[in-house]
């Protein structure tokens, strides 16, 4: 793939910034065609789906902040000279066309195509049906600042798929895919994995835990459970499970505490059969099924954990690896159970909800990943790129 020097590249950032802004309207006239036609069946989803003027204004703002970063194409990762003489340098290179498969929400549309094209990778963005009309205009918008310096629009291109045609596409791509990023629940991460000819890599899931040990303090507790559990559902990073330590002092009187928290929230709960006992008047957990959930919904499980082993052991089960979060006064605790803890964050005394590219430092990212390879966690503009070795020789042969 031709690389791009980086003043092209981010001359094309400018003029997305200035399309946006000036089509704003257009795109919120979009955007209520997909809402109009949505419905509000699924909170999660719809919350995902709308583009307001704050979310243009962050879809900006991302690329203002690409636009800022260096370029992640071509930096030097090692350099040697051996005993034979050969010079091997080892260097950042794209990828090559990266395919990113995502429901609802038109702000991935601009976050993941200024991440892939920055990093100068070719990006094929499969939305939802639910976003079509969002989708097409920002696409518009991308292929406008492409053209008007001198760009082919196949660099950023949105893919008309129903959902045979994708698995057809997946299994016979009629061009060369690199890598494949889904961003959604278990049903997409299978339907990508079984069709898939080329590398996946993984995103989205949550199912998230928070563990309560018995030293915690309860009114940081209660203020990182409510947030992390409310403050937005529809995130990957929200809360779904609760694990509180039996040995924690006053343990009914904290439960029915925060049982009364949460549900003057609104927050639907379920127990298992440990703290069933206590707070009788709530739903149990029926199968093993829900410990797997993720919910994306204002509900949360609250359930006993014997101690720190018991809860490490519960979360490496059942977590889908995201984000986990554990409340002590303990640092020697907190780090036993983070080091343990496999998910791609952990938090000590935090929400998990800052599991996040712009939270984490990271800027714009285009998923969080919970894969172990290539990378864990948010994926921004120095993770979209792999490296190549340069080896420069005189006529050196290999005896």
């Amino acid at each position: 793939m031709k690389l791009l020097k980086t003043d092209i590249k981010n001359k094309v950032l400018k003029s997305m910034m200035t399309i946006i802004d000036k089509e704003r309207n257009n795109i919120l006239e979009a955007n209520k065609k997909d809402l109009d036609a949505f419905g509000k069946d699924d909170q999660a989803l719809y919350d995902r789906l709308v583009v307001d003027d704050s979310k243009i204004d962050g879809m900006i703002t991302a690329i203002s902040e690409v636009e800022a970063q260096d370029d992640p194409v071509g930096q030097e990762i090692s350099d040697l000279i051996l005993d034979s003489g050969l010079q091997i340098t080892n260097k950042t290179a794209p990828f090559g066309t990266i395919l990113i498969i995502y429901e609802s929400r038109p702000d991935v549309t601009i976050e993941a195509a200024v991440l892939a094209f920055k990093a100068n990778n070719k990006i094929l963005l499969k939305g939802g049906k639910e976003a079509l009309n969002s989708n097409l205009i920002l696409e518009k918008c991308w292929h406008q600042a492409l053209e008007e310096n001198g760009l082919s629009k196949d660099w950023i291109k949105l893919l008309h798929l129903q959902r045979e045609e994708t698995q057809e596409f997946l299994r016979n791509p009629t061009e060369k895919i690199d890598l494949i990023v889904p961003r959604g629940g278990e049903r997409l991460i299978k339907f990508v994995k079984d069709h898939a000819t080329c590398a996946v890599l993984i995103s989205g899931r949550g199912n998230n835990f928070l563990y309560v040990a018995k030293d915690a303090d309860w009114e940081k507790t209660v203020k990182v459970i409510v947030n992390a559990k409310t403050d937005k559902i529809s995130g990957c990073n929200a809360l779904d499970k609760v694990l509180i330590d039996k040995n924690i002092p006053n343990y009914e009187t904290k439960l029915k505490d925060l049982q009364a928290i949460l549900q003057n929230l609104n927050v639907e709960l379920l127990v298992d059969d440990k703290v069933g006992k206590i707070l009788t008047d709530v739903a149990q957990i029926k199968t093993d099924d829900t410990w797997y959930e993720e919910f994306l919904a204002m509900k949360l499980v609250i359930a006993e954990a014997e101690n720190e082993d018991e809860a490490i052991d519960m979360i490496n089960t059942y977590s889908g690896g995201h984000s986990t979060s554990i409340l002590t006064e303990d640092p020697a605790l907190a780090q036993k159970f983070m080091e343990q803890v496999d998910s791609a964050a952990v938090y000590h005394n935090a929400s998990t909800r800052f599991t996040d590219g712009g939270q984490m430092g990271v800027g714009a990212e285009l998923a969080i990943s919970t894969d172990k390879l290539h990378h864990r966690g948010p994926l921004g503009l120095k993770q979209l790129v792999t490296n190549k070795y340069y080896v420069f020789g005189d006529g050196h042969v290999r005896v």
